[in-house]
């Protein structure tokens, strides 16, 4: 029996416009995507293609100049910028190039910042940060802060602090690009665990090669669309 699979992220003829003064600068235009539940998708393209604004767009971190962004069967493009707020602490972890950790929290406690905008007890929200830093392989580096760990451990924090909510979608902009091939291969490992191990929908704006052919599919961004191939 085959089975069916869903489509979690729908976007449908999305246009995205930025002013610059008097001048309108077209990010995408006409954009459609769908996002099938529990995928690693890599986006790729050139610099300035629209690649973190496509992100933004799926994470509701920005809304779309025209067309629709749902999520779950949800119009994310239709919420008040209150609930859009809290939708996206439920439903997405976000993972940046530059980790974006505190400097003066330990691991636990930047992996249960996210947890502070919950109605979980301080007991609560220490176990849960202890079970996303086991998941990430840092059980053995709860209370060390970011200036003692490695770039491929400060990430690894950022990815469990983007897991500790259990989110809908996990939101990688750049992940391995300020780490050495080493340990950016062992971030995409994770990665891959989180998606295939634990059903995780992963949406990943890359440059490398390498890193997008971790991905179960890569789509190019460039002139606003979407394609299968990269541009000549």
């Amino acid at each position: 029996m085959t089975q069916t699979v869903q489509t979690l992220v729908s976007i449908s003829n999305v246009d995205k416009i930025f002013k610059r003064g008097s001048e309108e600068i077209h990010v995408l235009g006409g954009l459609d995507l769908e996002i099938p539940q529990a995928e690693f998708l890599a986006l790729m393209g050139p610099s300035g293609s629209g690649k973190s604004t496509l992100l933004n767009l799926i994470g509701g971190l920005d809304r779309p100049s025209q067309g629709s962004v749902a999520v779950g069967g949800e119009r994310i493009d239709e919420l008040s910028d209150r609930r859009l707020a809290a939708w996206r602490a439920r439903h997405v972890g976000l993972v940046f190039q530059f980790y974006n950790l505190m400097p003066m929290l330990s691991a636990q406690k930047n992996v249960e910042l996210p947890l502070l905008l919950t109605h979980l007890s301080r007991s609560e929200r220490k176990k849960r940060a202890a079970i996303a830093l086991e998941i990430v392989g840092l059980s053995h580096r709860t209370d060390h802060f970011p200036r003692t760990l490695s770039g491929g451990e400060q990430q690894r924090v950022g990815i469990a602090r983007a897991i500790v909510t259990d989110p809908t979608l996990l939101l990688c902009d750049e992940p391995t690009g300020d780490l050495d091939r080493k340990s950016g291969d062992e971030i995409l490992s994770l990665l891959q665990a989180l998606n295939q191990e634990q059903g995780k929908t992963i949406v990943m704006v890359t440059h490398d090669i390498h890193a997008a052919a971790r991905a179960s599919r890569t789509l190019y961004l460039n002139k606003g669309q979407l394609s299968t191939e990269a541009e000549e």
